[in-house]
């Protein structure tokens, strides 16, 4: 079927995870690391951030192809001190090493009330809050870090400075609703500026980046070639220096402390040939370790803010996962993950090229 650029497509959530199997097994990764990457792509789809689901498989795969990550193996713990923990991601994919250092954290709030485990050694691992989702999903409160290639300029700086270095707080109230913050900390992830530029567009929003010079632009090409992203709150005038500081924070609770690479060391990807040795952080917390009835008392508050009264009728107050959730039951309502046209395109060509068999697509 050709994909026609006015549709949608759909196809079913297990067939996607066979066909992400199938093009990472085609490079030499384990089929179990393959399905682990899997998940995290289709739950970053599923929720509409395109950006981080299966626009990036290409990526991963170039990657174990040309040796540069390690599609066997397990992480190592080097370090266990009460409630902390040092991970070395042994250069595999991001998906595992983070999946392993999450469980930890997991393992040790459960007997401490808090876990935090850093790990270097790592890789691209996705949208942070595949990570923080699992701690919520056992009742604590989930975070996740992650440095990551310089992408995004400090005010004043003409040259890049760090990564967009996201972050995700995910906790769960009553009834399946949830709090879930999951952010980059410029103005936006670079992959969606790749998502818009793939889809055609010859223009961005003002404030999302630069130009190699450090110009803003909205220019996606100028963006993606050389140039790169604005911290949160644009401009010094405007709070980019809060930006800046969250993305030093998560810097040094990721490279610095996790003994990883940090700023301007850590390599540009799929620019330079070399290994990313990524740092990250995840921390799982037992809110009952404090006050009683935290999801009830989580529950109100969500339930307080979203009652807000909206200076327009027609767009309701949000919280952090709204977004989210409607686009998963959008899914849903389909049968499976959809997709526009030109990702569909990708998809294929990506099947082709590794000779892979493609994953079937049905119009909307």
């Amino acid at each position: 079927m050709a994909p026609n650029a006015t549709y949608q497509y759909k196809t079913n959530v297990e067939e996607m995870k066979q066909y992400v199997v199938n093009v990472m097994s085609k490079v030499g990764t384990d089929p179990e690391h393959a399905k682990q990457l899997a998940d995290l792509l289709i739950y970053a789809d599923q929720r509409g951030h395109y950006s981080h689901g299966l626009n990036r498989l290409t990526y991963y795969a170039e990657d174990i192809a040309t040796g540069l990550e390690v599609g066997k193996g397990t992480p190592k713990i080097l370090k266990q001190k009460g409630s902390t923990a040092w991970v070395d991601g042994q250069n595999l994919l991001g998906a595992v090493v983070g999946n392993f250092s999450m469980k930890l954290a997991i393992q040790l709030a459960k007997e401490h009330g808090v876990g935090w485990v850093c790990a270097k050694g790592s890789n691209h691992f996705g949208a942070c809050g595949f990570y923080s989702t699992q701690a919520a999903r056992e009742g604590l409160v989930g975070l996740a870090f992650t440095n990551a290639s310089p992408t995004t300029f400090s005010p004043r700086s003409a040259e890049l400075a760090t990564g967009n270095n996201p972050l995700s707080f995910i906790a769960e109230g009553e009834h399946g609703d949830s709090f879930a913050l999951d952010m980059a900390n410029s103005t936006v992830a670079l992959g969606k500026v790749e998502v818009a530029r793939r889809l055609g567009k010859k223009e961005v929003l003002s404030g999302w980046g630069c130009d190699s010079n450090g110009v803003p632009t909205t220019d996606p090409n100028k963006i993606l070639n050389g140039g790169g992203l604005l911290p949160l709150g644009c401009f010094e005038e405007t709070g980019g220096y809060k930006g800046q500081g969250l993305c030093m924070m998560v810097e040094i609770m990721c490279g610095v402390m996790g003994g990883a690479a940090f700023g301007t060391n850590i390599r540009q990807w799929h620019k330079d040939p070399d290994v990313a040795n990524l740092g990250q952080c995840f921390i799982a917390v037992d809110p009952e370790c404090f006050a009683d009835g935290f999801a009830h008392r989580l529950q109100q508050f969500i339930d307080q803010t979203r009652g807000l009264k909206p200076k327009d009728p027609e767009l309701p107050v949000l919280v952090a996962g709204d977004p989210e959730r409607t686009h998963l039951e959008k899914s849903k309502k389909h049968g499976g993950l959809i997709y526009p046209a030109a990702q569909v395109e990708h998809l294929n060509q990506l099947a082709d090229k590794h000779g892979a068999p493609r994953c079937s697509f049905q119009e909307i």
